[in-house]
């Protein structure tokens, strides 16, 4: 074993070597093992922190932060019956609830005490099928979406309930055609809501984007629409969603050239099933600017129903924040205060607040050679740091709203920006 005195010269060493490469993930982490073996747990606490300020998933890193803090290194599980299981590993291999218990007499407690637990974010399955376009089965449910009440009873009302009850539809003779539009500010959950969608369904759910479909060869990219579709029909019952449905359709009369006019027309062609039958394929899109979507793709039968994904409401927030805190080294934090001061944030915003919270505490502690946890200040300092991303896109809406609406497709708009004063 290699004692403190022929430890002190490769201290030395990898110190250097840190210096020199401070981003070197690797390195400073191997310094910070030796450090922890050492006894010089603070300097290693400083080393480990600056891994997680910038990769706040590395397990190997949260790992060392704990033995740092006063968790004991987990013994190698040795062959035989009569081997311990392993410990279980939670938040990325670290258990932060056994490494709190060890240094409760030093930190507080992650949370406050008043604050409610928020919903453990449920796992989506892995892929499945083959080909190019692969099909997802989410595990997810609306339930498991945070706040947003008004937005789960219309997507149940418009497009769940008829799905469930079949009986109700034949008695009344509803038919399955047509698809549903998500539409609202970037980063308020569109895609999100989709998956739970398809978990609510019990169906496959497969995500198509802009890069999936376009081209540059002539051709290609009709072939790549049909293709789409051949994979939603072979895997129903299937959620078939076009993320960015203005980019992939944009209004024809705005469109130079003829490359993009033949994919919004095969597309067409597949909605209306001229070639194949869509029993068994829900379809989904969303749109930050639905008023750019060819107005062909918004008649009966094809994405004929609108819901708007606003930005998330107060329990909503609350728990995104409690979801992209879970994983960070926070002490005696009060969301509720936090969640008053984020209304108007997108859940794109909250994540960025959280990294920025993040990063302050980091500097701070590279600045005064001590490393310490995420607190109050941090995340109010960066709340006020951090300006809503949705403000363009409701000048946009708000357009749209009072000039663009004779139709009434935009009212539920309307409606939500006139009781936001935004109208």
């Amino acid at each position: 074993m290699t004692g403190p005195d022929h430890a002190a010269p490769l201290l030395a060493s990898l110190r250097a070597a840190v210096a020199a490469a401070p981003d070197d993930a690797t390195l400073r982490l191997h310094l910070a093992e030796l450090l922890i073996d050492a006894g010089q747990q603070q300097e290693a606490v400083t080393h480990v922190a600056a891994v997680l300020g910038r990769e706040p998933g590395h397990a190997h890193a949260a790992a060392l932060m704990g033995r740092a803090l006063g968790a004991p290194r987990e013994p190698d599980p040795s062959p035989g019956p009569a081997a311990e299981p392993p410990r279980p590993a939670v938040a990325n291999g670290f258990d932060w609830a056994a490494a709190e218990a060890e240094v409760s007499d030093v930190v507080g407690p992650r949370f406050a005490p008043d604050d409610a637990a928020g919903p453990e974010p449920v796992p989506v399955g892995p892929p499945t099928g083959g080909g190019r376009f692969a099909v997802e089965r989410p595990d997810l449910r609306l339930a498991d979406v945070g706040g947003m009440d008004a937005v789960k009873k219309r997507l149940e009302a418009a497009f769940l309930a008829p799905m469930r009850n079949e009986k109700l539809r034949a008695l009344y003779g509803k038919s399955l055609r047509g698809g549903l539009l998500l539409y609202g500010p970037p980063g308020c959950g569109k895609t999100f809501f989709a998956r739970a969608l398809a978990g609510e369904l019990g169906a496959g759910f497969l995500a198509v984007g802009i890069h999936d479909v376009l081209d540059q060869w002539t051709g290609n990219s009709e072939r790549n629409m049909h293709d789409v579709f051949l994979a939603a029909r072979a895997a129903a019952p299937c959620v078939l969603f076009f993320d960015e449905l203005d980019g992939i359709a944009q209004k024809r009369s705005a469109v130079v050239g003829g490359a993009l006019r033949q994919v919004i027309t095969q597309m067409l062609a597949e909605l209306d099933g001229v070639s194949a039958d869509n029993e068994g394929v829900f379809m989904l899109a969303a749109s930050n600017m639905p008023w750019d979507v060819d107005p062909a793709l918004r008649r009966p039968g094809r994405f004929d129903r609108t819901v708007l994904v606003i930005p998330p409401d107060d329990d909503a927030r609350r728990a995104i924040l409690e979801y992209h805190l879970r994983d960070r080294p926070v002490e005696n934090v009060k969301l509720k205060p936090l969640v008053a001061r984020t209304d108007g944030f997108s859940g794109a915003d909250l994540a960025h607040l959280c990294e920025a919270a993040t990063e302050h505490a980091l500097l701070d502690s590279v600045a005064t050679g001590t490393a310490r946890m995420i607190t109050q200040d941090d995340l109010l300092a960066a709340a006020a740091e951090v300006r809503p991303s949705t403000g363009p896109w409701f000048t946009t809406a708000r357009q749209v709203a009072l000039y663009a609406n004779a139709d009434g497709s935009y009212d539920d708009l309307a409606a939500y920006m006139k009781r936001r004063k935004l109208l």
